[in-house]
């Protein structure tokens, strides 16, 4: 049994993707940073606390044979991690510090074996150049309410806003769930996707994806 640790609704339409059939309990989390923690150890912390956490909401008769799925993501700029807005004003900062500049998102995923006690992972990082977006659409994107729930308060795939230019990474990572270093967390407990992946998260999100070769065969972390 698969079981993902997660509130948001992208990385369930992401997990989705693969076919894979989960269980979904949605933990709290504090997300704090620590003094002097790098982005890498920040997501790793958070994604494995979160795998624990929902470990401990599963009823003991249910946790052999399950697999515990955490993940976090963090949009990093100049070494500072830049979590989710707490108001607009806040919103328009990261948006305006963002803009027309390169930025990277970072997301770790941990995948929990309770039976054993055994935890593994995968990290993700995704060079994200924005465009110079206008201050007019700053202020209708925040208007739409939509920067609210997202680290660095934008949705890269949001429709109207479309904030990123010319990507050349993972862009599943930067909406929160890299799937094909998912895919290649579970291959080792011989759990596979029911599709193509890879084909699955391109059609999905319409994005001709120029590494996913490289991340399922191992060459690329």
């Amino acid at each position: 049994m698969l079981v993902l640790a997660s509130n948001s609704p992208r990385r369930r339409q992401l997990i989705s993707l693969g076919g894979w059939e989960y269980t979904l309990i949605p933990t709290e989390t504090d997300e704090s940073t620590i003094p002097d923690e790098c982005a890498e150890d920040y997501v790793r912390r958070l994604a494995e606390v979160k795998a624990h956490t929902a470990c401990r909401m599963i009823s003991p008769e249910h946790l052999p044979g399950s697999l515990v799925i955490g993940a976090d993501t963090a949009v990093v700029s100049e070494g500072d991690v830049l979590g989710k807005p707490a108001d607009a004003e806040d919103a328009r900062r990261m948006l305006h510090h963002l803009r027309g500049r390169m930025h990277q998102v970072f997301t770790a995923v941990a995948v929990l074996n309770p039976e054993v006690d055994e935890l593994t992972g995968a990290m993700c990082v995704t060079d994200v150049p924005m465009r110079d977006y206008s201050d007019e659409e700053v202020q209708e994107y925040i208007a739409s309410g939509d920067p609210f729930d997202k680290a660095g308060a934008y949705a890269i795939q949001h429709p109207v806003f479309r904030p990123v230019r010319d990507l050349h990474g993972c862009y599943a990572n930067v909406m929160g769930m890299p799937l094909c270093h998912l895919t290649r967390l579970l291959a080792r407990y011989a759990i596979r996707p029911r599709v193509e992946i890879a084909q699955a998260c391109q059609a999905t999100i319409d994005y001709s994806c120029p590494v996913f070769h490289r991340i399922l065969s191992g060459e690329m972390e």
